[in-house]
């Protein structure tokens, strides 16, 4: 019998996705093929201490996840490679799977720590993950290829706020206003006047340094799910159906009636088509790899636009990406398997050029 690979997978983190990474590694550990992987927990806690344990799951003793430091725990450091030598002889890892969203996770930060030690990993390398998180070069990079977005404004922390009326003026209303680089839709908030433009400015501040105002875009919301590397393949479609003013973080996680998944989106062939081609040169554009979740808006008279890209999209087994793939033939096990194999395809494409 070979030997199991080891997969660290990482989670946790300390920007405010921290909970919904906690609830991916948690399925993923459940999922994996046991079989022929060895998942190690390497866990984030919101302070930013790396904690670690091989023996005890710790996400899988409550309904609830929650990093615990147990006295077993152990120090990422005993982990990660000293040496070229004990890379090439004594690794404890074999593979990480980072599911680490939102800032520090997945903006290239990981990413560029597991480039340096060596270590093969799932998603997007360091340019994909900074490109695709940050909202404002993303969407310069989608206009210049010819990609359709909606018009957006750019706003940083140390600039004079402009007023709600030279916002109108130049895209519309209503507008939302958002973090640059945030996910789940936190700091999110569509505004209709001026109090409203007010306080998501404040709100959006609060999450980062730089915030986008883009134009409302009214249109059904659909989703395309991306795997490969040089020959990225595009899943199915699926819809989300808002029962809520817009798709909010508590649309996503709370409320259970915020909103409906339709998979398969109910959408004509060449549409289809059409959406699932721009989901792939929105992936290559961005620089991307191994996984990415591309949204888009489809508006009554069929113009589609895309929103944006998820590098590292929820992986529960609820969540749109995994649930994309099962429809179209990839169960979740075998989805976590692609990824693995997919990170170590790139890492020996990478080392043969070096």
């Amino acid at each position: 019998m070979s030997k199991k690979i080891n997969v660290a997978i990482l989670c946790g983190g300390q920007s405010a996705e921290h909970k919904i990474s906690l609830l991916s590694a948690k399925n993923i550990i459940e999922s994996i093929d046991k079989d022929k992987y060895n998942p190690i927990l390497i866990g984030i806690d919101k302070s930013g201490k790396w904690i670690s344990n091989t023996t005890s799951n710790l996400l899988l003793n409550s309904d609830s996840p929650k990093l615990i430091e147990l006295n077993t725990a152990e120090s990422i450091v005993e982990y990660l490679p000293s040496s070229l030598d004990d890379l090439k002889h004594n690794r404890k890892i074999d593979v990480v799977f980072p599911i680490l969203h939102g800032p520090f996770g997945e903006d290239g930060t990981i990413q560029g720590l597991l480039k340096l030690t060596n270590i093969p990993f799932v998603g997007a390398d360091v340019l994909g993950s900074a490109i695709g998180m940050d909202k404002d070069i993303m969407k310069r990079l989608l206009r210049d290829a010819g990609i359709p977005i909606a018009k957006f404004i750019t706003l940083k922390s140390s600039q004079s706020i402009p007023s709600f009326q030279t916002i109108i003026d130049n895209l519309g209303s209503p507008v939302f206003i958002k973090p640059a680089n945030m996910g789940s839709s936190i700091g999110v908030n569509k505004v209709t006047d001026e109090n409203s433009y007010n306080n998501a400015i404040e709100n959006a501040f609060e999450f980062d340094n730089k915030i986008i105002i883009e134009e409302f875009i009214k249109g059904r919301e659909i989703e395309c799910a991306i795997l490969g590397n040089d020959k990225p393949m595009a899943s199915i479609l699926g819809e989300i159906i808002v029962n809520t003013d817009f798709y909010s973080y508590d649309s996503k996680y709370i409320d259970q009636k915020g909103a409906d998944l339709q998979i398969p989106a109910q959408i004509s062939d060449s549409i289809t088509e059409q959406i699932q081609n721009l989901a792939i040169k929105t992936f290559q554009t961005l620089s991307c790899e191994g996984l990415a979740r591309v949204d888009f808006f489809l508006t009554s008279d069929g113009q589609v636009f895309v929103n944006e890209i998820n590098t590292l999209p929820g992986f529960t087994k609820t969540s749109m990406y995994p649930k994309l793939w099962e429809a179209s033939g990839i169960d979740y096990p075998d989805l976590i398997d692609n990824l693995i194999q997919l990170a170590f395809e790139r890492f020996n494409k990478h080392n043969n050029i070096l």
